[in-house]
């Protein structure tokens, strides 16, 4: 990984964007998750409050990176994108539910980066987000292996697929497979 390089995890929510970011912690890296004040900042168009914070961190996993990837590649040319998916999009959405459950009312970002707050009874449009949002990634990256990744944790990726495509040594030990779903 060369000095100053950002790392973009570009897959949605429940994909294991948090195992992405314990595995960047495990590798040294400062890591920034979830902000739905920017995902907000986002929406509204006010994308110089999203590149100001890049500046902080190394390693960004969850709202509002996977939309903004766009963005991040023109700003930041050097950076490397993960996409996390999960095995199957229908285990996705039973997490993405699972998930909204669990969660405040409306202390949560799906409305902003869906555009409903619960995907109970609106399963074909997250469905729909998913595929679509997946399928452009990989079209936007298609040839440009070098920058791009794309993991599932589910299927077995670990470390040592993480690490040749940083650049950086493999840890000792297995991947920190949290919040499984």
């Amino acid at each position: 990984m060369l000095a100053g390089q950002k790392i973009f995890g570009i897959g949605l929510n429940k994909t294991g964007t948090t195992t992405l970011r314990y595995c960047g912690l495990a590798l040294g890296l400062k890591c920034k998750g979830c902000d739905r004040g920017l995902l907000k900042a986002f929406r509204q168009n006010q994308l110089n409050l999203i590149r100001e914070c890049v500046a902080h961190f190394d390693l960004f996993e969850d709202w509002p990176w996977p939309l903004a990837y766009r963005q991040l590649d023109q700003w930041f040319p050097a950076s490397k994108f993960i996409l996390t998916v999960r095995q199957s999009e229908h285990k996705w959405l039973e997490s993405l539910k699972s998930h909204a459950m669990r969660s405040r009312p409306f202390a949560h970002c799906r409305k902003l980066a869906y555009g409903h707050n619960y995907p109970q009874g609106h399963e074909a449009d997250f469905l729909a987000f998913y595929r679509k949002h997946n399928q452009e990634i990989r079209d936007y990256f298609a040839q440009r292996p070098h920058d791009f990744l794309e993991i599932c944790w589910e299927n077995g990726d670990g470390f040592d697929r993480l690490c040749t495509f940083l650049d950086l040594p493999v840890p000792q030990g297995e991947v920190p497979h949290l919040k499984k779903g």
